[in-house]
């Protein structure tokens, strides 16, 4: 059974920042590419970042200039780093293994902006 297993999510302050953890088997880390969506209420889930196993990546529109994802080889872990965080970021985020027609879930973790 494939696990993503994310952290780091919580309340923050506008223009404030947050990082973001996902944890994973070695076999999905190696051969998936890894990447990061969020939901915000009544509004379909959207790319925030992905990463591929040779370092590759792509940014939604929105988050282009504040984010960066980045991964740990050695923990199998991939990171998003979310800086001057403003309201409409705020969402459930989810962590993603993508590879072909593949694709596995986190369990996601809330991210709120708010003064």
């Amino acid at each position: 059974q494939v696990q993503l297993v994310e952290s780091g999510g919580g309340l923050v302050q506008p223009g404030g920042s947050l990082r973001l953890s996902c944890a994973t088997s070695e076999t999905i880390f190696r051969l998936y590419v890894m990447g990061w969506f969020r939901q915000a209420p009544g509004k379909p889930r959207e790319l925030v970042a992905r990463i591929s196993s040779t370092g590759s990546t792509t940014y939604g529109d929105s988050v282009k200039g504040r984010f960066s994802i980045s991964r740990d080889n050695a923990k199998n872990a991939v990171y998003l780093q979310m800086n001057s965080l403003k309201a409409e970021d705020t969402a459930v985020y989810y962590c993603n293994a993508w590879r072909g027609t593949l694709g596995y879930w986190g369990q996601g973790t809330q991210v709120t902006v708010s003064s």
